[in-house]
């Protein structure tokens, strides 16, 4: 493969990440990008996602129970929020949570983690 072919594939992917503005699977991914290159394979899919893992442009969003997702690295800090009827995810501007209480003696907080589950806009519509 040329590395010129290497570089729209991995541009093409990065546009698709850019214009969902939300995590999104190699499924989606995958989907978003045959819309440029329909010929694109699986295969060369999870090469580039490892390769802009690799260079830091893209970070995993890990969600218990689901196969990682991927969104533009280098975001502030930020939470997520999956819709429970269309399995999306949606990233949720700062931080959600406001944590009470105190750690244990000795603990030491390194960060924390929030996902809330609900309906996204488009499915509580369909509900209504």
């Amino acid at each position: 493969m040329s590395a010129e072919r290497n570089t729209r594939q991995r541009r093409t992917i990065r546009d698709v990440v850019e214009r969902a503005d939300r995590p999104l699977s190699t499924d989606e991914i995958l989907a978003g990008a045959h819309a440029t290159i329909p010929s694109l394979g699986r295969a060369t899919v999870y090469r580039s996602i490892r390769a802009l893992l690799d260079e830091g442009w893209l970070t995993a969003v890990d969600i218990p129970g689901r196969t990682s997702l991927y969104e533009r690295a280098g975001k502030a800090h930020h939470h997520h929020f999956e819709c429970t009827q269309c399995k999306r995810v949606y990233e949720l501007d700062g931080c959600a949570s406001e944590i009470r209480g105190e750690l244990p003696a000795g603990f030491v907080a390194t960060g924390h983690g929030v996902m809330i589950f609900g309906a996204c806009a488009a499915c509580s519509r369909l509900s209504r």
